[in-house]
């Protein structure tokens, strides 16, 4: 089973995830965000408080390398999230300053790599986002630039996932 479980930010949809996959005593948890070694405390107590968070018997995969972990595992995938994977990705490439052209055809190679790799599979795969286009226009390019990036992005790996689940408030709708 492939699940796509998506929502705003501190909607739930992290804990849906795990609970999704909570039984299971192999799991492999990538977590493809930027590095926590910047200098942005924030994120650094972030990042720590999910690593202490994991079940102990979870592996952790920390690397943007989606593809790549999920064509060698063999067990049960979560991914948490894409959004912080998409980040990762304009980040390492310095893609934000980049032709729109330019940075959706490097993220859809990628891309094209996530959803093969995600449809050869045969483990179970929950992977995490964050929905996006409820709210406002960003004011910034980077911002209007990531939304439909990402907006992208959910749309490809939901067409490659069996279920999709939208976590509002805690609550989850199965679409």
């Amino acid at each position: 089973m492939k699940v796509l479980v998506t929502g705003g930010v501190r909607s739930g949809k992290s804990r849906h995830a795990e609970e999704l996959l909570g039984t299971a005593d192999d799991v492999a948890y990538v977590a493809p965000g930027p590095s926590p070694e910047h200098d942005d405390a924030d994120w650094a107590a972030r990042v720590a408080a999910h690593r202490a968070a994991r079940p102990a018997n979870w592996v952790t995969h920390e690397t943007p390398d989606l593809a790549g972990v999920l064509a060698t595992t063999a067990g049960p995938v979560l991914v948490d999230c894409l959004g912080t994977w998409l980040t990762a990705v304009v980040d390492e490439r310095d893609l934000w300053e980049a032709s729109s052209d330019r940075v959706a055809g490097v993220v859809d190679a990628l891309l094209d790599d996530v959803v093969a790799a995600l449809a050869a599979t045969a483990s179970d795969v929950v992977l995490v986002t964050n929905e996006v286009g409820l709210g406002v226009v960003p004011a910034y390019r980077s911002g209007r630039l990531f939304r439909d990036l990402l907006g992208s992005v959910n749309q490809r790996v939901a067409s490659a996932c069996d279920e999709v689940h939208l976590v509002i408030a805690g609550r989850v709708l199965r679409l």
